[in-house]
């Protein structure tokens, strides 16, 4: 085999192989390559999680054959949903703005009641 002097990416051993080698092996890639999208990786991935239970719970509360339903805050706290986490907003021409996770979401109303939606295809 042929001796590299570039050590290895991940635990600076020097390598050996390929004059094109980066890694001693797939343990050291994986690990270079865990290491790179850990901080960023792990916040995103909370966040789709975040985003992911919040449409679950929409989609619980409202029935598969009903267009809307109404659900009070502490119901869907209850549930686990975080109304800090939200996909995109929409708003109407009355300027009632709803609130979506994926394709379901909630319209704040009054005395913590919400309106639960699916969206529409004209949205």
């Amino acid at each position: 085999m042929i001796s590299n002097s570039k050590p290895c990416m991940s635990c600076g051993k020097p390598l050996r192989g390929r004059s094109d080698k980066k890694f001693c092996d797939d343990y050291c890639r994986n690990n270079y390559n865990n290491q790179l999208k850990g901080a960023d990786g792990k916040l995103m991935r909370n966040i789709n999680n975040a985003l992911r239970k919040n449409r679950n719970i929409l989609q619980s509360v409202l029935p598969a054959t009903e267009d809307t339903a109404k659900a009070n805050k502490e119901k869907l706290v209850a549930k686990g949903f975080s109304f800090k986490y939200f996909t995109h907003q929409y708003q109407t021409k009355k300027g009632s703005i709803y609130y979506y996770c994926y394709d379901f979401g909630y319209l704040p109303l009054d005395n913590d009641w919400f309106l639960i939606v699916r969206q529409s295809e004209k949205e």
